[in-house]
């Protein structure tokens, strides 16, 4: 990332977290540029977006103070700990900016919004999406790529449609997304569920279940799991990716999270995939907002046509509104400022998580199991003891004002069901993470002594 984009990203976290409060001077010029190692010209930009922002404000000969905010604002702490919601946190929401891009959207495609859009998508948003995928390794001709109303719908569409393996039954991990699973039951789809873990799935019972039952294609999320958080090695993707062509089943792969990844070497499932079996899922609304609803599906050759079709009988086409904005804010560069703004924060609380849970790990108790992450998530699990019920954990957490949910919804209905508690702090802030695992297992022990 360009140093500009690094240096407002650094101070807007210093202005929003402190030290830097309401009324203080900032540091001259010249001191913030030695501090970051970059020219006068690079922090007097800065400086300018930050005023812009209303986040700071200049007074002639003596340099940028931070702005008074109103009542409310500031560093109190928020009264409940949440460690079950999942969206992103509010406070780092772009909202300056993605008003101007949907303000400049209205005005640059005031005639397109008037009319219906094509089940591809927005023409010229479609490039756009093609050069970003390529960051994660994703290469794909424009034909194959389809903008939907987020991945839901994506797999709204692969459900419903007939695949060229004449094949029915979706093989899905557990536990798993919990609306596809709702989905699949709703809609009566046979649906056979592999067991995931923090170690990842047995590669062996997959290949069984390719080999001797009728699959239309594999669900799975390869990287940042939901609910459990974990990641698949580069060995476990590559096998999935030939087991796949072997045995004539399809991989639907959602990197819902894709651009939290820190690790520039680490792939999705596609980059493996000599034989077209493997459908790429993206979200742009888990980064950004999810009223956002903007998804995108990297279809095979022989699927693209019927995944059209199937396509427009759901609907239409996705809100041509906010494909324009996103259009605009990714072209402005304003999309990768936001990127590393929320994969820095994500990763902080990441690593804060990580470190609570391990330092109560080694203290010897026998109330959980928890297996760090390969790559670090915004969300984790740990395992319960056998005989610590997760709704009883979860309501006496609630009278501390601390909320955590149970994961049963993330199974199909007849799956066996493990004590697994997800831990969520996306909307938890840094300063509390620490001290809301501690009440936890504070919590957690006291079940397991009654």
């Amino acid at each position: 990332m360009h140093k500009y984009m690094r240096l407002l990203n650094e101070l807007e976290l210093l202005i929003d977290g402190g030290p830097y409060r309401e009324g203080d001077k900032l540091p001259s010029v010249r001191v913030l540029a030695g501090q970051y190692g970059c020219n006068a010209g690079t922090v007097v930009r800065a400086l300018n977006e930050l005023e812009r922002r209303h986040l700071i404000y200049s007074v002639p000969k003596s340099g940028y103070y931070v702005v008074k905010r109103g009542a409310g604002s500031g560093t109190a702490k928020a009264e409940t700990l949440d460690f079950a919601a999942s969206s992103p946190d509010p406070d780092v929401f772009p909202y300056l900016d993605f008003r101007h891009c949907i303000n400049k959207a209205i005005d640059t495609y005031r005639n397109e919004l008037f009319v219906y859009g094509t089940s591809k998508g927005l023409p010229s948003l479609l490039p756009v999406i093609r050069k970003d995928l390529t960051n994660h390794q994703v290469f794909a001709a424009e034909s194959r790529i389809f903008i939907t109303s987020g991945v839901q719908q994506a797999l709204s569409v692969l459900v419903s449609m007939p695949f060229p393996n004449g094949k029915t039954k979706i093989v899905v991990e557990q536990p798993g997304y919990h609306l596809f699973a709702d989905q699949l039951e709703t809609h009566r789809i046979p649906a056979i569920g592999i067991r995931r873990t923090a170690e990842g799935i047995d590669m062996e019972e997959l290949e069984r279940i390719f080999r001797t039952e009728d699959v239309k294609f594999f669900y799975t999320m390869s990287r940042f799991h939901s609910p459990l958080g974990c990641s698949y090695s580069e060995a476990e993707k590559k096998r999935i990716a030939e087991l796949a062509e072997r045995y004539d089943a399809f991989i639907v792969e959602d990197d819902y999270l894709a651009d939290l990844e820190t690790n520039g070497k680490s792939d999705p499932i596609y980059a493996y995939d000599a034989a077209s079996r493997v459908i790429y899922l993206k979200s742009y609304s888990k980064i950004i907002f999810p009223g956002l609803r903007v998804g995108v599906a990297v279809i095979p050759d022989p699927m693209a046509e019927s995944f059209a079709r199937y396509r427009r009988l759901l609907d239409i086409d996705s809100s041509m509104l906010s494909q324009a904005a996103l259009e605009i804010y990714m072209k402005s560069g304003m999309f990768e400022r936001h990127k590393q703004k929320i994969r820095d924060s994500c990763t902080s609380r990441s690593r804060l998580l990580a470190s609570a849970l391990l330092r109560h790990a080694g203290q010897g108790r026998e109330t959980f199991r928890y297996t760090p992450a390969r790559s670090p998530a915004v969300h984790t699990h740990i395992v319960l003891s056998g005989n610590v019920s997760v709704p009883r954990l979860a309501a006496r957490l609630k009278k501390r004002v601390i909320i955590v949910e149970p994961i049963d919804k993330h199974y199909l209905t007849d799956y066996p069901k493990e004590p697994i508690l997800k831990l969520n702090v996306s909307n938890v802030k840094e300063s509390d993470i620490e001290g809301g695992i501690d009440a936890i297992m504070e919590e957690l022990a006291k079940m397991v002594q009654q």
